[in-house]
């Protein structure tokens, strides 16, 4: 056997944007953010570093998966203890640490208004897999096939989840169909302006025309993440969810993005509406950078699934989900949620600073770590400006910062950083930024 240190690795950036190049199929491709490529050989906290030693921030969270920092000594050592143990152990049989983190994550449920509610898990791979899951978990307990979803939503790749995402960009052949979709209530440029009443109607007169009138649910992102961070406004979650019930209906809260105390203000981004929904959706921060997945629904909704086999491969993987228990441990001790709150808060302010020094910024938005600029042509027709987007993008990578471009045209800058950001990083990252929107003129 020949030792792990022993393996030979190319560190150098042409050797492996050539086998990346020769060996990663063409639906891979695409899916590059900056011109030039870049690899990242370490990080720590919010933190990289490419193969020459230079250090970026994080903005990115390599895509909201790594939720409380880099190679957190925390998680890493809970996940080695247990690969070291007993790597993987399939579902069919009993392993404590599954269980223990299925305890631990139906605690940070809503308890309902009699203190009552009874909260299971089902572990997946991934969110994707979380998501049809869900789909077929609603469709199971209502008897319903038809779905809501928000335009400008993002579920997944997978040919499920791919026909409830509401972005072009994402959606490939061969989907599913039976699901609907309902204007998105963006705040900024939504197509009914401002307020919650009219897209709440909007979902009425879905379900009147493009549905039997009869649903198994609506999936809502609590904040939409690749749609751009588009936050959905006071009363819209409990709004959407009374009338999907009263079709016959469930709520599905997707939080694989906005869960994990990202937004600062709650744990969920579904409990800033008071919503309780049916299911939820989680994924990414869940294993901070270890492939994990889950469905957390209210027990009775679960319970048809008793009469269908259903398993996930690797979902109840230990060494995941010893490193999700540490996660929750971590946020609980190091107090991350109210880091979110605190550092998010502090960015945001800088970030409106520079929407007025910026001409260029038509919109800064988002709560807690979940921050977002959208750059247009002209504020007063708000033409979506994808080509100076993608150069201030450029210009970040210059400054140190990693970040993505995000919504349906790609004129939104989103940053969903580590929870460990600190106050002290929040003057780099405006710097940065403003330095990046400057080499424009």
């Amino acid at each position: 056997m020949t030792p792990l240190d022993d393996l030979p690795v190319d560190w150098t950036l042409s050797g492996t944007a050539a086998r990346r190049d020769t060996y990663y199929a063409a639906s891979q491709h695409k899916f590059v953010p900056f011109r030039e490529p870049m690899v990242f050989r370490r990080g720590q906290g919010q933190y990289l570093w490419d193969e020459a030693g230079r250090k970026y921030t994080d903005l990115l969270g390599m895509n909201v998966c790594i939720s409380v920092g880099h190679s957190h000594p925390t998680v890493v050592g809970a996940a080695m203890k247990q690969a070291a143990e007993l790597t993987h152990c399939t579902t069919m049989f009993y392993h404590p640490v599954p269980a223990h983190l299925a305890e631990e994550l139906a605690q940070t449920m809503p308890k309902g208004p009699d203190g009552d509610l009874e909260w299971v898990v089902h572990f997946t791979n991934s969110g994707s897999e979380a998501i049809d899951l869900a789909m077929v978990m609603a469709r199971s307990y209502t008897g319903n096939l038809d779905l809501l979803a928000l335009r400008n939503s993002y579920h997944g790749p997978t040919s499920a989840a791919q026909s409830l995402t509401g972005i072009a960009g994402f959606r490939h052949p061969g989907m599913p169909g039976n699901v609907a979709f309902v204007a998105e209530p963006n705040q900024y440029r939504g197509v009914f302006g401002p307020g919650t009443a009219p897209y709440l109607d909007e979902i009425e007169r879905t379900i009147a025309t493009a549905t039997t009138g009869r649903v198994a649910g609506i999936f809502v992102e609590s904040v939409q993440g690749y749609g751009g961070i588009i936050e959905m406004p006071p009363g819209y979650m409990s709004g959407a969810a009374e009338r999907v019930r009263a079709a016959g209906g469930l709520y599905i809260a997707d939080e694989v993005q906005s869960g994990f105390g990202r937004t600062g203000a709650h744990m969920w981004g579904f409990e800033a509406d008071g919503v309780i929904p049916d299911i939820v959706v989680m994924a990414k921060g869940i294993g901070n950078g270890f492939p994990l997945g889950a469905v957390v629904a209210q027990k009775r909704i679960a319970a048809p699934m008793a009469e269908k086999f259903m398993f996930h491969t690797y979902g109840a993987n230990p060494t995941a989900c010893a490193a999700g228990r540490a996660v929750l441990q971590v946020l609980r001790e190091e107090r991350l949620q109210e880091n979110a709150a605190a550092v998010g808060g502090a960015l945001l302010a800088r970030l409106r600073d520079l929407q007025q020094k910026h001409k260029a910024i038509g919109d800064v938005r988002g709560r807690g770590l979940m921050l977002a600029i959208e750059m247009v042509k002209d504020r007063k027709t708000r033409e979506p400006d994808p080509e100076t987007t993608a150069a201030v993008f450029e210009a970040c990578r210059d400054s140190a910062l990693i970040l993505s471009k995000s919504g349906p045209t790609r004129s939104t800058l989103r940053m969903v950083p580590p929870l460990c950001l600190s106050l002290d990083d929040v003057d780099q990252v405006a710097e940065g930024l403003d330095r990046a929107f400057s080499s424009l003129a």
